[in-house]
């Protein structure tokens, strides 16, 4: 079996999350094509918007998986989370399920309160995963409020200085929401931090998007629950 992981922007610490979670939940003999390009999430931040090159940059990777015989193809970045979601229809019709890291988190995170917290470093991911928190929360006829938290000038930081900076962050909306939503794949060695120091419940992408992995794998037939 072979597993594409499509990343726009990486660190290390994302790249071990998501293997592990890959292997942990797929096994170890399973094969992983990874593909990385920079340049879109750049682009992206410079924009502000998902504009059509980096789209047609990240499609061409989705392309590139197909042609390599990938079984499915996890995308990590959520700020270009609605471009996975465009070529829905082409993934059914290449029998490549196309996941998002996100979704599943999003609709969990409905599940479990009606005032949703939601942490970024950047706008360009803030925006995108709100927007699909409230997708999920209307396809579940629920009300919900969302906090929005950006964390400023956190993008590149150190380990330690980035788990400063997001818990200097999670506390000015700890208090106000019943869950916390890291938008961020590379947020996710935070979760149980934040969630330890400020007793709610914090959710991050890798397992669910690990999770939502295997579960297009199960209805595709290539293996068994």
């Amino acid at each position: 079996m072979k597993i594409g992981v499509v990343y726009t922007s990486t660190t290390p610490e994302l790249i071990e999350d998501v293997d592990r979670e890959i292997r942990n939940v797929l096994g170890d003999d399973i094969e992983i094509y990874t593909q990385e390009d920079g340049t879109i999430l750049s682009d992206v931040r410079e924009a502000g918007y998902v504009t059509t090159a980096p789209a047609a940059r990240l499609i061409k990777m989705f392309m590139n998986a197909a042609e390599n015989e990938c079984d499915a193809v996890l995308n990590i970045c959520s700020s270009v989370g609605e471009v996975a979601d465009s070529v829905q229809i082409t993934s059914k019709y290449l029998g490549m399920p196309i996941v998002r890291i996100d979704e599943d988190m999003c609709l969990d995170a409905v599940r479990k309160g009606t005032r949703i917290g939601v942490m970024a470093t950047l706008k360009t991911t803030l925006d995108p995963t709100c927007n699909t928190i409230r997708r999920m929360a209307r396809e579940c006829g629920k009300e919900i409020t969302i906090t929005e938290c950006l964390v400023d000038n956190a993008f590149g930081l150190d380990k330690e200085q980035f788990k400063e900076r997001m818990s200097a962050s999670a506390k000015t909306i700890a208090k106000d929401v019943d869950v916390i939503v890291l938008a961020q794949g590379s947020m996710a060695y935070c979760e149980k931090f934040l969630s330890e120091k400020f007793g709610v419940t914090v959710l991050s992408s890798p397992a669910y998007g690990v999770r939502a992995l295997k579960n297009a794998l199960i209805r595709k037939g290539v293996i068994n629950e």
